[in-house]
């Protein structure tokens, strides 16, 4: 465990705290923290949990009724679409009658219609063609893969806990990078790179407590930070926060004292398959969840169509540069040359 001053996150009327002056290069050096052996603890752990065979499909808004929504997910090719009623249904992308792409068909009367003969497939199935199990948590769609997966199903995700959705806005974001998901796990679970690597978002990241053996839930295994989230200038918003894994390619992020308590980043890594080399790719969703008890987050959430591209865009910006390392461990991985 490792024990550093904490910083000023006393309630006050403004959750804005001026940022003490520090150069990047001035900041303390946090490799000796950051233990090569205490990350890939943590990350092995996280790979042992169960995850049921669900996997995050995509951002729940991403499919509606009025057309089909397709993604191949850990090399299976997946068609969603939803219902009049709203709900979520997904079976496989390879229309059953001559294998045409789904996809790009159309969607009638809750029915997913193949535009190559007009072959209708409703949630009821159809020879040789089988719906698949979905979940939708109102931020994320997901799919249950039992062939790709291979483990004991689950009857729904394994969710973390967040904020009620009636006083929070929820921005998702998407990329795909050359990576297995383990790759994106294991960068989440390195906080110690945050100041360093994204300083245009975080100031100050300390790690003060490292998960360590045994962990008997997945909610004690765990990395307490304290950071202060840069809004502008010399000015931030300096918060407490858990990271923890609820499952195999899920990193959580949530806020445990400070500025919109309960809120949560949920990073999700979703197997993808290999490109044209045969190298995995791997999309990267992340769901963010913010909440506060302010009177001002009232007004924000009422503008929340305008808040959220800006939640979108700071998410992209970290992941442009984290995927990229991402890309760099796997490669290292897969050429032996990974450290140690």
């Amino acid at each position: 465990m490792t024990t550093v001053p904490p910083h000023d996150i006393a309630p006050r009327r403004l959750p804005l705290r001026r940022i003490p002056t520090t150069s990047w290069s001035s900041q303390e050096p946090t490799w000796r923290d950051a233990s090569p052996a205490v990350i890939a603890a943590a990350l092995k752990r996280a790979l042992a949990r169960p995850s049921g065979n669900w996997y995050v499909l995509a951002a729940a808004d991403e499919i509606c009724s009025e057309r089909p929504f397709g993604r191949v997910v850990a090399g299976t090719e997946v068609v969603a679409w939803r219902t009049p009623d709203g709900a979520l249904h997904a079976g496989p992308g390879a229309c059953p009658h001559l294998g045409a792409p789904l996809c790009r068909g159309a969607v009638a009367e809750g029915r997913v219609v193949c535009r190559w003969h007009g072959l209708a497939l409703g949630p009821a199935g159809f020879a040789g063609w089988q719906p698949y199990p979905t979940h939708d948590d109102g931020a994320l769609a997901w799919v249950r893969l039992d062939d790709a997966g291979g483990e004991e199903p689950l009857p729904a995700p394994v969710l973390a806990q967040r904020p009620d959705p009636a006083r929070a806005i929820t921005a998702v974001e998407s990329m795909a990078g050359r990576c297995e998901p383990e790759d994106v796990v294991a960068n989440r679970l390195d906080p110690w790179h945050g100041s360093w690597f994204h300083p245009y978002s975080f100031v100050g990241l300390r790690v003060t407590t490292t998960p360590h053996e045994p962990a008997p839930t997945a909610e004690s295994d765990r990395f307490d930070v304290e950071v202060a989230f840069k809004v502008a200038g010399r000015f931030g918003v300096p918060v407490r926060a858990v990271f923890t894994c609820p499952e195999p390619r899920t990193v959580v992020m949530r806020i445990t004292e400070g500025e919109g308590v309960g809120s949560v980043v949920e990073t999700h890594a979703t197997p993808l398959g290999v490109d044209t080399h045969g190298v995995p790719r791997t999309a990267v969703i992340e769901a963010s969840i913010a909440a506060s008890d302010r009177p001002g987050f009232a007004v924000a959430r009422r503008a929340a169509r305008a808040v959220r591209p800006l939640m979108r865009l700071a998410a992209r910006r970290l992941w442009r540069d984290d995927l990229a390392y991402a890309e760099r461990r796997y490669t290292l991985r897969a050429s032996g040359r990974w450290p140690g």
